[in-house]
């Protein structure tokens, strides 16, 4: 039986997932031994990020050859603020923390490197690799969270943060963009196959190094 174009880019990276699986920072969420410091650390970046996702989704929509297709990343550039900054803001809420503060923090050398990549391939590669690149942060942090939603977690903000990956609701925006790249990449040729595979596994790699530099509190080694 032949794979399916995103059977065959999931297969490229499973070594990528397992080493997020075990790393310390998703190991103590369900455990709770997480720094709460750290995690905090890691949702104010992943806001940051969030900011230049959501531009990536809407260059991809005014790219997409489909009507449909513009619709859904539209769509999802709106529903990563709505829906997932939701999230951030119930925690910053929480921690006391003003959003509009935000502005003023420094994004690190990985949150910075990863916005780069990808808003450098869905302006400047064809489509076809410009939905490989941004596929990652939707399909990982789905499997993440269904890996982990078994086992929850007695924080009740870890736990919070499991439940909304695990969800049927953020299900739904991933099921949608594998179909999407299903079809796009079943007919390209060799070299835009090879240019979104590797897309595809920087952009996994950077979903690992995004958890692990919050986990090391990354930071420039000099000021400025």
């Amino acid at each position: 039986m032949t794979l399916k174009p995103t059977e065959r880019l999931w297969s490229s990276i499973t070594h990528v997932f397992n080493a997020i699986l075990n790393h310390p920072f998703i190991k103590g969420l369900t455990d709770g031994s997480l720094d709460e410091e750290i995690f905090k650390n890691y949702v104010i970046q992943d806001a940051i990020y969030l900011v230049d996702y959501a531009k990536s989704l809407a260059i991809l929509a005014g790219k997409a050859p489909k009507e449909e297709w513009i619709r859904i990343f539209a769509e999802d550039s709106l529903a990563v603020i709505e829906f997932e900054k939701s999230l951030h803001r119930s925690f910053f809420t929480r921690w006391g923390i003003e959003e509009s503060k935000l502005i003023n923090v420094t994004p690190t050398p990985t949150t910075y490197g990863y916005v780069n990549h990808l808003l450098r391939n869905v302006v400047l590669e064809d489509f076809p690799v410009g939905v490989a690149t941004i596929l990652p942060c939707y399909w990982i942090y789905l499997e993440v969270g269904k890996a982990l939603e078994s086992k929850g977690s007695p924080n009740p903000t870890y736990a919070k943060w499991i439940e909304m990956y695990s969800s049927k609701e953020y299900s739904k925006y991933v099921e949608r963009v594998l179909n999407i790249v299903d079809e796009v990449l079943s007919n390209v040729d060799n070299i835009t196959w090879s240019k979104a595979v590797k897309a595809f596994k920087i952009s996994s790699i950077y979903e690992y190094m995004f958890w692990d530099s919050a986990y090391r509190s990354e930071k420039y080694p000099f000021s400025f």
